[in-house]
């Protein structure tokens, strides 16, 4: 399975909705076991990283008032994709570009005042 990431608004109800997924693809946050191996390991949560290692035990779920501060994590991890490839077995590439997707997300979280989901 892939796990995926996508921006979310409420609707006046309060309701999720998603918004459409980019044309090229880069809605991939990653393989499923990226949620243990890579996102949800010891080394990003080391890092600083405090939402992308919930996906070690749930879906994550970024609300529009947190997307600040989930762009901050990305920016520190994007600055030790080496080591978190080393640890986790994935190329660095690999990781990279899977954190380009969720920043991309979160940019357009921020930009629409909504959140980010990733699964």
């Amino acid at each position: 399975m892939t796990l995926l990431v996508h921006t979310f608004v409420h609707d006046e109800q309060g309701n999720r909705q998603l918004l459409d997924d980019p044309d090229d693809g880069s809605d991939m946050a990653g393989f499923e076991n990226s949620r243990t191996r890579l996102w949800g390991s010891e080394c990003a949560r080391t890092l600083g990283a405090r939402f992308l290692p919930e996906l070690a035990t749930a879906d994550l779920h970024v609300q529009p008032e947190d997307v600040e501060d989930f762009l901050a994590e990305c920016q520190l991890l994007r600055g030790h994709t080496a080591e978190l490839a080393a640890h986790s077995g994935y190329r660095e590439d690999y990781v990279a570009a899977r954190l380009v997707n969720i920043t991309r997300a979160a940019l357009r979280a921020r930009s629409v005042g909504g959140g980010v989901l990733v699964w």
